[in-house]
């Protein structure tokens, strides 16, 4: 598996404990869930509670995947918190929340409450 550099957090964007463990088991660099965030292909209602969730389409025609990125906005600091990443299999449905495992939906649950 290749070494992922961890993100510093700036006065826009503050990455949770949780995202940075996801974008090693997704193999998911900074830039490319900046370039994600940047310009997504897809913003929907994430989730978790106050969330977005913004994609891009990733793979090929034959076995197409998303890079699914959910954050929150602080309304203090008006930074975006980078909540979690990962790779969605497949396409998931438009305005329509994806099946998510019951253990993503637990650590999600812990990674905002610790925060």
């Amino acid at each position: 598996m290749s070494s992922i550099k961890f993100p510093k957090n700036t006065n826009k964007l503050f990455w949770t404990k949780h995202v940075i463990e996801k974008m090693q088991y997704y193999n998911l660099s900074e830039s490319r869930l900046r370039r994600l965030l940047n310009n997504p292909s897809r913003i929907e209602q994430g989730i978790a509670p106050n969330t977005i969730a913004v994609m891009q389409p990733t793979g090929s025609k034959k076995h197409p995947t998303e890079i699914w990125l959910m954050y929150c906005i602080d309304q203090k600091t008006k930074k975006k918190k980078i909540i979690t990443a990962w790779r969605y299999p497949g396409i998931s449905p438009n305005n329509k929340p994806p099946k998510v495992p019951e253990d993503i939906i637990k650590e999600l649950n812990l990674s905002l409450s610790a925060s």
